[in-house]
């Protein structure tokens, strides 16, 4: 462009609406800008798109400041209309209307401004309908220099320009796109230089891995990976060998001196190398929890390594905790275990995590970054924090984000769907096919196969809402925000009506599937062919995280859970009854066990004061990943019934972490683990782990629930609540399990 010449991005308009409300208009996928779409020969990578224009009346403003006047203004508008030409009016510019020819390519149409004063210039383009436009961007200078304005594709080049170092192994890698060099350097007696011409080396490189031959391996040569293949290394028994590198990046000058003053075989690489080595996540434990050391530090491994870039959100490029590398983007729910996990072994970690999926207050593009399925998980994140930290200053800034997520799935903002039915009962299949992650589960599976998303609920989608509704209202009351408190408890009250009214069904003894009629009244509860309830399995249960059963109720779905015929295994808790006619030995969750609604349901029995129970599923949780990691060395997503192995992704963190908070809440000395009811106003613990007081705030006194306490394991304790003493159990020693009421002040002291 010439001097003086402005650009301005489509995407950096005021405001851009449909004449047509969509779904995702406040909940845009991925984090980007609604309208957005991403393709090379847009300036910046993006453009408006998805269909815009298509219908009459959908509408974009623009706003942009001008620092100096023009005497005859032209406003170049790049754009692509590859299904028709496409006519728009126009709002404060000159002329009615403005008309985009067919394009099959990026085009550049002018309208002629005149006189245009210093100052802001704002304008509106509204469609009127017949063909979808995409648009690029704006320029806006002298209508005499318009000549001057090009657009060149850029061409980006993964591929770098190899060079030998200054001595042998090493080289030095130079990328045109990349403004700095690249160094290597390795020792090992034998090695060769690989390139990867892949767009994905997780899935390139344990292919080919045993390719002797090939210098150069191509895949679908869309990226491009250098390797340093080092072979064999060769150890004879009961030996150790350590081969140490560098990687370096600089100017060019400068790593070339690195890598030419780089000896592998220097001793002090190996004080360097322990110096790194006192930061690895160390797992402080009671001597019954020693045997599960070594599975859960390859989880912790496995959890801190699972970080890829560049991932693109809210127009710019971030690193990112994935469940595993072999998936290079976002995770709603993924990511919202990965925090919970996280918080185990770093903190600070966590709380980025946590950050990458919350948006501003009144964001009007996105209530929060949604990938896959829409599962809130990042509210019992937020708890999960709150109870380890007590941290005002991050309750006051995660409380507006997650609220805002909240409201969105209770069907209360934006452009949210979840709650168009008559019932009160939620749903979320406008915005992904899966209601709570699990993808093969059957009465979701047959919802899909039978179209009956405008009118089936599943039930989670409900107890969750209810759950963190619950959970937010903790925090507001420790915020001291009344109105929302009330707030929370009116969606409470009807979400909790409605599943007792619509979703109970006392012969099968679970919360059902609800099929509504046209008018979105609810009319009956789904079944299968037989006639048997479509809903034997989490979905069924879910309630019970949402402590919102009758007694008989709770009895009911404890009997299913822990019966060996229904859901409970010898890995512990199926996805799906396995009496159930739609059970399968062969399914993705159907047929397996997987751990994320494990936690929410353990959590529940805490809240429910179920010591055993609550134990039961956490011991054999346990067990079941020492037993496949030790074997396997592998962190997988999911446990076969049939064989009790693991399955899935090898080195997956994501839903496997809740590992790490049964760790923890038995064997940690100087943990404290309550139920999702119980608020830790204050926590404090004794260096040496034996004495802890804290104040914890519980919504009713109508039952007895537990907190675990997890003291040093070589004295004896006396433990009062609210300044009597209360006589807790043993699970191990120094593990305190202690069943309490309402609230009050906990004090547990050595005796």
């Amino acid at each position: 462009m010439p001097p003086g010449a402005l650009w301005l991005d489509a995407l950096d308009y005021c405001d851009l609406q449909y004449a047509i409300p969509r779904p995702s208009d406040t909940l845009v996928y991925d984090g980007w800008t609604r309208g957005e779409v991403r393709e090379h020969g847009f300036v910046n990578g993006s453009g408006i798109g998805t269909g815009f224009g298509a219908d009459a009346g959908d509408r974009v403003c623009y706003t942009l400041s001008l620092p100096d006047a023009l005497m005859d203004g032209v406003l170049l508008v790049r754009y692509r209309a590859t299904e028709g030409q496409v006519t728009f009016s126009a709002h404060d510019l000159p002329g009615e209307q403005v008309v985009f020819p067919q394009s099959g390519d990026f085009s550049l149409l002018p309208i002629k401004l005149g006189v245009v004063p210093a100052g802001k210039l704002t304008f509106d383009l509204v469609s009127q309908g017949g063909a979808a436009l995409e648009l690029d961007g704006f320029v806006l200078l002298e209508s005499s220099r318009q000549a001057e304005v090009r657009f060149s594709p850029h061409h980006w080049n993964p591929l770098p320009v190899l060079q030998t170092g200054p001595k042998e192994n090493t080289l030095l890698l130079q990328y045109d796109d990349a403004p700095t060099t690249y160094g290597l350097a390795w020792g090992g007696k034998h090695s060769e230089v690989r390139q990867f011409f892949s767009s994905e080396i997780d899935r390139s490189l344990p292919y080919y891995v045993t390719d002797h031959v090939k210098k150069e391996i191509t895949t679908d040569g869309a990226g491009h990976f250098t390797n340093i293949f080092i072979r064999p290394v060769i150890l004879p028994p009961r030996s150790t060998l350590v081969i140490y590198g560098l990687v370096c990046q600089g100017e060019e000058a400068g790593v070339r001196d690195l890598l030419q003053y780089f000896n592998p075989a220097d001793p002090e690489l190996k004080n360097a190398y322990q110096s790194a080595r006192e930061k690895v996540v160390s797992f402080v434990s009671n001597p019954a929890g020693q045997t599960y050391q070594f599975s859960l530090e390859r989880m912790a491994a496995t959890l801190l390594t699972n970080v890829i870039y560049p991932v693109y959100t809210r127009r710019r490029y971030i690193h990112h905790f994935t469940p595993g590398k072999r998936w290079d983007c976002l995770y709603t729910w993924d990511s919202g275990f990965i925090s919970l996990g996280l918080q185990s072994i770093d903190l600070t970690h966590a709380i980025d995590c946590l950050h990458a999926y919350t948006t501003p207050p009144s964001d009007p593009q996105a209530a929060f970054i949604h990938h896959g399925s829409p599962v809130p998980v990042q509210i019992y994140a937020l708890q999960e924090l709150w109870n380890r930290t007590q941290s005002h200053e991050l309750l006051e800034y995660f409380y507006p984000r997650l609220r805002q997520m909240y409201l969105f799935l209770a069907g209360r903002l934006g452009s949210s769907t979840t709650r168009s039915l008559k019932s009160n009962l939620l749903k979320t299949w406008d915005y992904f096919y899966n209601s709570a992650g699990w993808d093969d589960y059957p009465a979701q599976v047959h919802v899909h196969q039978q179209q009956l998303e405008s009118c089936a609920t599943p039930v989670v989608t409900t107890a969750h809402a209810i759950r963190t509704a619950k959970i937010l209202q903790q925090a507001a009351r420790a915020l001291y925000l009344p109105e929302d408190v009330s707030d929370y408890q009116a969606d409470i009250d009807a979400f909790t009506d409605a599943l007792q009214q619509h979703a109970w069904d006392a012969v099968a003894g679970v919360f059902s599937y609800v099929l509504h009629d046209e008018n979105g009244q609810p009319k009956q509860i789904l079944r299968d062919a037989s006639g048997e309830n479509f809903n034997l399995g989490l979905d069924g249960i879910s309630p019970l995280f949402a402590d919102i059963c009758t007694p008989q109720q709770d009895q009911r779905i404890l009997e299913r859970m822990f019966s060996p015929r229904h859901m409970w295994s010898p890995i512990g808790l199926v996805s799906v009854d396995q009496s159930a006619p739609y059970y399968r030995e062969d399914g993705y969750w159907n047929g397996t066990v997987w751990f994320p609604y494990q936690w929410f349901l353990w959590k529940a029995l805490l809240d429910l004061g179920h010591a055993d129970l609550a134990f039961r599923i956490a011991y054999t949780a346990l067990e079941l990943w020492k037993s496949e990691v030790e074997e396997s060395y592998h962190c997988f997503e999911h446990f076969i019934v049939a064989s009790g192995r693991g399955s899935g992704w090898h080195h997956f963190g994501g839903l496997s972490t809740p590992v790490l908070a049964w760790y923890q809440a038995y064997h940690q000395p100087g943990t404290l683990t309550c139920g999702f009811d119980t608020w830790i106003e204050s926590l404090t613990v004794a260096a040496d782990h034996t004495s802890l007081q804290a104040t914890l705030e519980h919504p009713t006194a109508d039952h007895p629930w537990l907190a675990i306490a997890v003291m040093h394991p070589d004295h004896t304790y006396s433990v009062h609540w609210k300044g009597n003493p209360i006589q807790p159990y043993l699970r191990y020693p120094g593990v305190l399990e202690i069943p309490l009421t309402g609230s009050g002040f906990l004090d547990i002291r050595t005796v």
